[in-house]
């Protein structure tokens, strides 16, 4: 817990610096899947740190990657020391910006698309990437819940498969988060 309260600290200090207009999580979710003929993999974090400028669009999110969780011990014991070498490599991180912030109104309660590019790192490789996301501006206009899904390839992380190939190639990765304003100073 000290550990990801740290990781959100980092985060608001990196990107955003003031707390106006800026919301926070560091309780986001991530979760991803992969599927093939030998195996189901499936493993989940809810302590990701997330935070959002409303003014910019900066957006960033940021998870250690052994608080991912999975069914079997085993599947994240190779996890950790054989896929993402997390003592090597203990995090994962995006930082971007919405692209179309103009499309997303924070005064206005309702639910909106954007489009979100920036750089997303893992297993110690940032490459660029554009995804999708759901951005859902609650009643209150001080929080809100923002989401997506997309797909990462392995080969682009530099994060060896097995011989076997019981991983599959493109991992499926969900996002949700809650964010909530942060208190102005």
């Amino acid at each position: 817990m000290k550990k990801t309260l740290f990781i959100l600290s980092l985060l608001t200090l990196s990107i955003i610096g003031n707390s106006q207009g800026k919301l926070a999580t560091k309780t986001a979710k991530i979760t991803f899947h992969s599927e093939t003929p030998i195996e189901k993999i499936e493993a989940t974090t809810n302590q990701a740190a997330a935070i959002l400028n409303k003014k910019t669009g900066e957006i960033a999110f940021k998870a250690l990657i052994k608080s991912f969780e999975f069914e079997k011990a085993l599947m994240q014991e190779h996890f950790n020391e054989n896929y993402m070498e997390s003592e090597t490599y203990p995090k994962a991180m995006f930082k971007g910006k919405i692209e179309d912030l103009s499309a997303v109104n924070f005064d206005q309660p309702g639910n909106y698309d954007a489009t979100v590019k920036g750089s997303l790192t893992i297993h110690g490789e940032t490459k660029p990437i554009t995804v999708s996301a759901k951005i859902k501006v609650k009643e209150d206009k001080k929080n809100i819940d923002v989401s997506s899904n997309f797909k990462v390839k392995l080969e682009d992380y530099n994060i060896k498969n097995d011989k076997i190939k019981n991983i599959a190639s493109d991992i499926d990765v969900n996002v949700n988060g809650s964010l909530t304003e942060l208190q102005k100073k």
